[in-house]
């Protein structure tokens, strides 16, 4: 069986949306900002509708 099939295969837990990943971001005025799985799945929605919306532009 192909590795990915069998990884689709284990369950998966979700984490809650909130759940840290071990990172920061420095906003404008200098705090420190955790990054959370929730910004990160954000950011990545972002960038599939913009690489959709770039593979439909002529």
């Amino acid at each position: 069986m192909h590795p990915i099939q069998q990884a689709s295969q284990h369950p998966v837990t979700p984490h809650h949306s909130q759940h840290l990943v071990g990172g920061s971001i420095i906003d404008a005025e200098g705090r420190e900002i955790p990054i959370t799985e929730q910004m990160i799945q954000q950011a990545c929605r972002e960038l599939e509708q913009r690489w959709q919306a770039a593979r439909q532009a002529p």
